[in-house]
């Protein structure tokens, strides 16, 4: 068995408490401490890249050489195809900095409200990078197909789950178990991209 003084040490760099379960989740058989920038309150990374990757990569460079630890930066969100791919990279802060998940949620409700069904395709998108002490940086990409629902349904998860519909289960992202949904999700397509530079 071993104990966390023999393990290496990872930052997930994100102060989101959702995100950091995900993927202590997704580590939990890696030799690896998963911590979070909540540990390192100093660090404060401005999301300023035009992609996913591209913040990311900012993510998880600058936390990997203010803390000197591998880093994983991750960029994930929503695009709808009716939308010509909003939210995109604005996914976290749709209607405005500092909203709330039920603020954002309305909004694209909002948007979508006359479009049919039949035409509410939409996908999530995760870009992962993992910052190294000597430099290297490598990223990798995971999709989530879908479509967005009419309603809210389901009580797990956090950001547009309830509104994320997967015909293949005839139920919402946030209808599923958590480990369901981390079987499926789009993170979890991309760290298993990810995991072999671990």
């Amino acid at each position: 068995m071993m104990t966390d003084s023999n393990k290496k040490t990872i930052v997930v760099a994100t102060k989101n408490m959702g995100k950091l379960a995900e993927f202590a989740q997704m580590m939990k058989d890696l030799p690896y401490r998963v911590i979070s920038l909540l540990e390192f309150p100093q660090i404060n990374i401005e999301e300023s890249g035009k992609s996913f990757d591209e913040n990311a990569v900012i993510k998880a460079s600058i936390t990997s050489r203010e803390t000197g630890l591998i880093a994983l930066g991750d960029d994930s969100g929503l695009e709808v195809k009716a939308l010509n791919g909003e939210p995109g990279i604005y996914t976290a802060r749709y209607a405005g900095p500092g909203a709330t998940d039920q603020q954002n949620i309305d909004k694209l409700l909002k948007k979508m409200k006359d479009v049919p069904a039949g035409e509410r395709h939409a996908r999530f998108i995760c870009s992962l990078s993992l910052a190294f002490p000597d430099g290297r940086v490598v990223v990798e990409r995971g999709y989530l197909e879908g479509e967005i629902a009419f309603e809210r349904r389901g009580f797990h998860g956090f950001g547009y789950d309830p509104i994320f519909y997967l015909p293949q289960y005839g139920m919402c992202l946030a209808e599923l178990s958590e480990e369901e949904k981390n079987r499926i999700s789009h993170r979890s397509a991309a760290f298993e991209k990810i995991k072999k530079y671990l």
